[in-house]
């Protein structure tokens, strides 16, 4: 290795894997939730975030959208 390197000449450029990189957050969810997650998970030898984000990735490709339906109150 040479004690010295001439870093001068070098040009900047973007760094293609950033609009992938994953961001932190935080949610609350049920521990039945997780626990079907890591159990899925662990079947497959994946970390079980890895997993949700996987599942919510294919939802987004999908285009599926969520039909919530309250019961209705007397």
């Amino acid at each position: 290795m040479k004690a010295e390197y001439d870093l001068s000449k070098m040009s900047s450029r973007t760094n293609p894997y950033a609009s992938k990189l994953k961001k932190p957050v935080t949610m609350r969810l049920s521990e039945d939730v997780i626990a079907y997650f890591k159990d899925m998970a662990e079947a497959e030898g994946i970390p079980y975030q890895s997993l949700i984000n996987l599942y919510l990735r294919d939802c987004v490709a999908q285009h599926r959208k969520l039909s919530v339906k309250w019961p209705s109150q007397p």
